[in-house]
């Protein structure tokens, strides 16, 4: 099977999540993916937890690419790295803005003898404006956007987001999605490109209903106050007998009344538009009566847009996710390997389900 991606060279000057998490994508899609460490690898390698002598995490992100040791520092080391640039067809790096350029391999300099190339940039706040340089990690781009505020809990029980919100949905996939506009457009064109892509932008994009809300209704919503942030009894969560929490998302007229209906909520509680608040301690109140066990067929039953929370160790053995595949992959050896990354990439552009290992020391240790 010819994979989208297959005889395309990328350079990955990037660590630990945005940009490797990018590069292994590009890699699932057929691409061959270079991964640059600097003497004694790069951060990641030590981050637990460790398997077969290496870091799980590590193995995840960096799954079936070829890993090469260079010192950028050193003329020998920038050489090489400017060698394999000159045939790359995409490069992506994750340094703060400046640092390529002092090291000889910003986009201009690059591409002045490599026209073709795709040149993508992450950072956390770009290669322009005044925080171009600030330091920060998740945590400071979903705080200093205005995302965070909609929902972090009390002040006696402040809540951190579950997922790298800014990492993921702000570094690798614009990254993705902006590297292949720009080979549609070489393919077109001739011409590579330079993407600059900040993590702190995309977090406007996830705050896109509170904008709303707040420009054209003149009051932008607060911690928890936002529909889908805890401003709704019709989107929650409710802890149910055992203490387990049931996800309710019953937003739409029809849902709503199917939930109801099947909590036996009174008449009239089901009016949330008249009393919010009535409505979400009677949804409280009913769920409470029930363990999670015995809520489960009558939710799915009642087909209402709520079901039990599930711990992530269960989710992975569902029987719905396993039976699409998703743990189809794997990371390691033969005799010792993990279930590999879960990326958004088609089936079909991926090559068959099959053991990769992750790149190794020069030493042979994992």
């Amino acid at each position: 099977m010819t994979q989208p991606l297959s005889g395309l060279t990328v350079i990955d000057f990037s660590t630990l999540l945005p940009g490797p998490l990018a590069t292994l994508m590009l890699a699932e899609a057929g691409a061959n993916v270079i991964k640059i460490e600097r003497p004694g690898g790069e951060d990641m390698r030590r981050y637990p937890p460790f398997f077969a002598g290496g870091s799980a995490p590590f193995a995840l992100l960096n799954r079936g690419k070829r890993s090469l040791f260079i010192d950028l520092k050193s003329d020998a080391g920038r050489s090489q790295a400017l060698s394999l640039i000159g045939d790359a067809d995409i490069l992506v790096e994750q340094f703060r803005p400046g640092v390529m350029e002092r090291l000889g391999l910003g986009y201009d300099a690059v591409s002045a003898s490599n026209r073709r190339l795709i040149y993508c940039s992450i950072t956390g706040y770009g290669q322009s404006g005044p925080r171009a340089l600030e330091a920060g990690h998740d945590i400071n781009y979903v705080g200093r956007t205005g995302l965070l505020d909609l929902s972090w809990g009390s002040r006696d029980q402040p809540v951190l987001p579950p997922a790298q919100i800014a990492d993921i949905g702000g570094g690798t996939f614009p990254a993705i999605i902006n590297v292949l506009l720009a080979l549609l457009r070489r393919e077109r064109t001739g011409e590579g490109a330079f993407l600059d892509i900040a993590m702190a932008d995309a977090m406007f994009t996830f705050s896109l209903f509170a904008q709303a809300i707040g420009t054209a209704g003149g009051r932008f919503p607060g911690n928890g106050k936002s529909l889908l942030a805890g401003g709704s009894p019709r989107y929650g969560l409710y802890r149910a007998k055992c203490g387990s929490m049931i996800c309710v998302g019953a937003l739409e007229d029809q849902f709503w009344e199917r939930l109801c209906k099947a909590l036996e909520v009174a008449d009239n509680a089901r009016d949330d538009k008249r009393d919010r608040h009535q409505s979400r301690q009677a949804i409280a109140a009913a769920i409470a009566t029930k363990t999670a066990k015995e809520w489960a067929p009558i939710l799915a039953a009642a087909d209402c847009c709520a079901s039990v929370l599930t711990p992530l160790a269960e989710a992975m053995r569902d029987p719905h996710f396993q039976g699409r595949g998703l743990f189809d992959h794997g990371v390691g050896e033969e005799e010792g390997y993990l279930p590999a990354a879960v990326v958004p990439i088609d089936a079909q552009f991926r090559a068959a389900p099959a053991i990769a290992p992750a790149p190794g020391m020069p030493d042979g240790r994992p």
